[in-house]
Order: C-alpha cells, then sequence, then structure tokens
C-alpha cells in the first residue's frame, strides 16, 4: 500500500584502502513510502535522461540493486515465471502468483519497481483486479501488453488483441488505480506489426491516457525515430542489449526514459546456483552457460508439443 514504508539502500561505496584490503561501509537504510517511490518514478519520467533498470527477482536482488545506485528495477513476466514455476515464459503463472512475488519485493525496496503486468491476466476487467493488486504490492508502474494471451487456439504465441480492446485495457487500468502516481504503461511489439500500424496502436494508447509506452522489437534508430516521431509521452525501450541501440544521449533525444537490457542477473544466479550444487557434488565439469542451463531445467519442447497436440499452434 502507498502509505506502507519501505526501506532504502543509500549507497556506500566510497571504499577505504588499508594494505590493499578494500572495505564496504554498511549501507544507511531509509525508510520511504510506496507513494514516493511511484513519485522517483514519475521524476525519472519527467528528466531528460534514459535510466536502464536492473533486473530485480527477489528482496535480496531488490536491495542490492538499489545499494548499487540503480534508479529502477523491473520484476519480468518470464523471470517471475522461471522462479516461481521454473517453467518457460508461455504465461502460465497466476496473478496470485505474480503478486506474491512483486510484495515481497515491495516490502524492501528502495527503488522504484516496474511490474511486468503482461495482459493483465484476462479481459480489461481482469485488469482492474491486476492493477489493484499490483499497486497494493508496492510497484511504481507496470506495464500492459497488447500481446493474445494466453495462446488462443489455432493461432500463434505472437498475435495481437485488436486496437480498440486494448485501448480499453488501459482505460480500465486508469480507472482502477487509486495512487494517481502509480504508472501505466502501454507495451506493443514492434516487432511483428508494420511501422504505421506500430503508430496507430501507440497513438491510441497514448490517447486513451497511457502514462507511457513501452516498445518490443525495435530493430534500430531508423526505426525507432518513425514511431517515436508520432508521440509525447515518456517511452520504455526492451531493447536486450541491442547493440544497433547503444546510444543513451541519443535514446533520450527521442522520449526513451526507460531502458530494459534484459535480466542477466537471474540467468547469472542460475549459473552460479548450478556451478555451485555441482562442485558441492563432485559432478564433472559442465560447459552450458546460462541459457542452457534455463532451457534444460524449464524443458520448454514438452510445452511447445503439448500447445501444438492439444491448442494447434503452428509456429
Amino acid at each position: 500500500m502507498a502509505g506502507i514504508a519501505a526501506v532504502r539502500y543509500v549507497s556506500c561505496y566510497h571504499r577505504v584502502t588499508t594494505h590493499s584490503v578494500s572495505l564496504l561501509p554498511e549501507p544507511i537504510m531509509q525508510r520511504i513510502s510506496h507513494h514516493q517511490l511511484r513519485r522517483d518514478f514519475r521524476a525519472l519520467l519527467a528528466s531528460p535522461s534514459c535510466y536502464h533498470t536492473a533486473s530485480v527477482f527477489d528482496p535480496m536482488s531488490a536491495r542490492i540493486a538499489a545499494d548499487l545506485g540503480f534508479e529502477v528495477g523491473i520484476l519480468g513476466g518470464s523471470v517471475a515465471a522461471l522462479q516461481v514455476l521454473a517453467a518457460p515464459d508461455f504465461a502460465l503463472i497466476t496473478l496470485s502468483e505474480f503478486v506474491e512475488q512483486a510484495s515481497r519485493i515491495g516490502r524492501v525496496a528502495s527503488l522504484p519497481v516496474i511490474a511486468d503486468a503482461d495482459h493483465g491476466y484476462g479481459n480489461a476487467l481482469n485488469v482492474m483486479r491486476t492493477v489493484v493488486e499490483l499497486e497494493r504490492a508496492g510497484v511504481a508502474a507496470l506495464t500492459l501488453e497488447d500481446t493474445l494471451l494466453p495462446a488462443q487456439f489455432g493461432r500463434k504465441s505472437t498475435d495481437l488483441i485488436g486496437i480498440e480492446e486494448g485501448v480499453g485495457k488501459i482505460r480500465a487500468a486508469l480507472e482502477a488505480r487509486v495512487d494517481a502516481e502509480l504508472a501505466i504503461i502501454a507495451r506493443t511489439h514492434a516487432g511483428v506489426l508494420g511501422v504505421e500500424e506500430v503508430i496507430e496502436r501507440t497513438v491510441a494508447y497514448q490517447e486513451a491516457g497511457a502514462d507511457g509506452i513501452c516498445l518490443v522489437g525495435v530493430r534500430d534508430f531508423a526505426h525507432l525515430e518513425l514511431i517515436a516521431q508520432n508521440l509525447s509521452v515518456p517511452l520504455m525501450l526492451v531493447s536486450y542489449g541491442n547493440p544497433a541501440l547503444r546510444d543513451d544521449a541519443r535514446l533520450a533525444s527521442l522520449g526513451v526514459r526507460i531502458v530494459v537490457d534484459g535480466h542477466a542477473a537471474y540467468f547469472a544466479a542460475i549459473k552460479a546456483t548450478y556451478d555451485c550444487l555441482r562442485e558441492q557434488r563432485g559432478v564433472a565439469t559442465c560447459d552450458l552457460n546460462a541459457t542452457e542451463l534455463t532451457h534444460r531445467y524449464t524443458q520448454p519442447e514438452d510445452y511447445i508439443v503439448w500447445a501444438r497436440d492439444y491448442m494447434n499452434v503452428q509456429e
């Protein structure tokens, strides 16, 4: 809730060196409300700069991110599915499971956290419930995407809902929030649509009152410029570290305020856990990287076969 205080960590990386030993002082904790964290996020959106998110997936990672000086964190839907279910990102996690994880982070977070709320877990009425629960969990912002989720019988997993339905979801989300500082960000996939349709969708979401637009699948700056020139609200870019988009000053000049590079911290944790347990058990060295380990233990092939056999989903 907005009135419940969280704890802010003030980064103290002034290193004290004695005989080549670097000592890190204890973090200083300050109390901060969820409402204030939302105001902090709004200040980022209103600034002339762009900020890169820290991937936060539990209370410890949220505290680490704040102590290292990150301005904003994100709880990804894919990461939550891995953390809670050890499942691939096929819209299997429920709203209650996602909210529980967000609430754990919200109890301790001292930086604003964006929640990847996927499709809002259903129709516009489900979106309203999603906003209520995530606001109570303490998130500063949430993204709502227009992907047709969960995947429908005989459809592709990348199919999108109609613009009118997407607008309805944004309007419902705005109606459901209690704290007006909670940012509602509309998300669409620029990689599966033509530029004109991306513009049509994003302008419609902006006119519906979205506080920002989140874009996935942008190829390069030329692609981004064609879209951004039609928008006035702040932009959030899920770039996954795309080298064609690595210029913060140029991104900022186009209205991008938030950049999501991916969730490397979580995958590094998977790799570290595997290597530690492997060494403890005395198992021979394995050269699988984090992505390969994730694939090994989430077994996505099973879900692909089930989707084909029971849902006629053809990718």
